[in-house]
């Protein structure tokens, strides 16, 4: 695979309004959701852990207007910034963001059909991958998926250049930060109850991975 720029902690430009622009967001959002959109449910809720800009959840809320999506963040700007992206896509169905910190033990809501994650479990502490998994095994019904997108380790498969100087590079940024191993966190999944479904080779040298829960 061709080495290319990670797609993960893009540079954040300011747009009209309280819009934030990341770039990697117009360059994967597409091959994102060809990989979701035969995978999420028929109807119901998705929880998007880590928003960011909001322009991943109105990207895909326009694809698929079946589905009610909610978004969230822990930080105030980034909140401001999907609103604001929300309001220009002008859709009924993306709920206002929600102030949630994945590592917190109390999410601010109840259930989901399924969960999202895009480039998050690399720019945290471990803590929110563990409260990441604790709050989708509550939260998911029977069946229910977890998507994750961004960088992994895998044990047996060589990490890609770009991939090796962007790990250094978050580790100098916070030493709780870095690329995680694929297994570490499927094994945390596990723990939680939901099971490792499927691996997806995307660009960029990055993964989308699959969980879900039992039937």
């Amino acid at each position: 695979m061709a080495e290319r720029i990670p797609d993960a902690l893009p540079a954040i430009a300011t747009g009209p309004g309280e819009r934030l622009i990341a770039p990697a967001a117009a360059r994967n959002r597409d091959v994102i959701l060809e990989v979701l959109r035969p995978l999420l449910p028929a109807s119901g809720l998705v929880l998007e852990i880590a928003s960011g800009t909001g322009e991943h959840v109105a990207h895909f809320a326009r694809a698929t207007p079946h589905l009610v999506w909610q978004p969230s963040d822990p930080m105030p700007q980034a909140r401001a910034s999907i609103a604001a992206w929300a309001a220009e896509a002008g859709l009924a169905t993306i709920r206002p963001p929600l102030a949630l910190d994945a590592a917190s033990l109390d999410w601010p809501l109840a259930q989901a059909d399924a969960i999202l994650c895009i480039n998050m479990i690399h720019i945290s502490p471990w803590e929110a991958t563990q409260g990441l998994m604790r709050g989708a095994g509550a939260l998911l019904p029977p069946r229910g998926r977890l998507f994750l997108y961004g960088p992994y380790r895998r044990a047996g498969v060589p990490t890609a250049p770009s991939n090796e100087a962007f790990d250094a590079d978050l580790r100098r940024r916070d030493p709780r930060w870095g690329l995680r191993d694929l297994e570490a966190v499927a094994a945390c999944a596990a723990a939680h109850g939901i099971a490792l479904e499927q691996v997806v080779e995307m660009p960029a040298n990055n993964l989308l991975v699959i969980f879900r829960q039992p039937s």
